[in-house]
């Protein structure tokens, strides 16, 4: 499956970074520091990588000019405090298409953020200001979260935290989720029977 068609919010099946994550049996699952920017974000969509420097934010203006209609912008500033996004680049990247950000540092405007409905995944909040000397690099592997994504991962997020599935896996990865669903109900349907998670799980110690 070409990664470019798992945009818009059944990109992924439906299935959540947690499914997504136990069916994938590789390390997938981002540093669970990087959280939503506000309450009920979600993420969904090919990666649009962004090798760009802590502290300066002329790479993400950049991605925001050169990213497909549909992408979720990854973005490497090595964890730094800044404010590296704001409403601003929001609203840009809205008007563009663009499906969300994924950045291993700081962000701003977490409220407008959250009127605007656009989806962000940072490490931190920061009110610290940003230079733009930086041009950056767009589309080469970066590492995000402890993992390294490439342009064309797909990239799921929520309240839970945000995963990225290699390309080359997608296909496997959701396919693996969708036995993992079918297992989940029939495990619900069997607890709400009266089987015990002991014995549904066959734990030792019961």
């Amino acid at each position: 499956m070409n990664a470019t068609d798992q945009t818009g919010k059944d990109g992924a099946r439906g299935h959540s970074p947690a499914t997504l994550s136990e069916a994938a049996e590789q390390p997938i699952a981002r540093d669970p520091r990087l959280q939503a920017a506000w309450i009920g974000a979600r993420l969904c969509g090919p990666a649009f990588t962004v090798q760009g420097c802590g502290g300066d934010n002329l790479a993400l203006h950049h991605a925001v000019l050169a990213a497909p209609a549909g992408s979720v912008l990854v973005v490497d500033v090595g964890g730094a405090r800044h404010g590296h996004w704001g409403e601003v680049l929001a609203v840009a990247a809205q008007h563009r298409g663009i499906a969300g950000l994924l950045i291993d540092g700081g962000v701003r405007d977490r409220d407008e953020l959250r009127d605007l409905r656009f989806p962000v995944f940072s490490r931190r909040n920061s009110v610290v200001g940003t230079r733009k000397h930086y041009h950056g690099q767009l589309g080469i592997p970066v590492r995000v979260g402890g993992v390294v994504i490439s342009t064309g991962d797909l990239i799921v997020g929520d309240a839970d935290g945000a995963v990225a599935i290699p390309a080359a896996e997608i296909d496997r990865v959701l396919d693996a989720a969708d036995g993992r669903i079918e297992q989940e109900r029939d495990f619900m349907n069997r607890l709400r029977a009266g089987v015990t998670t002991f014995e549904l799980y066959q734990l030792p110690g019961a």
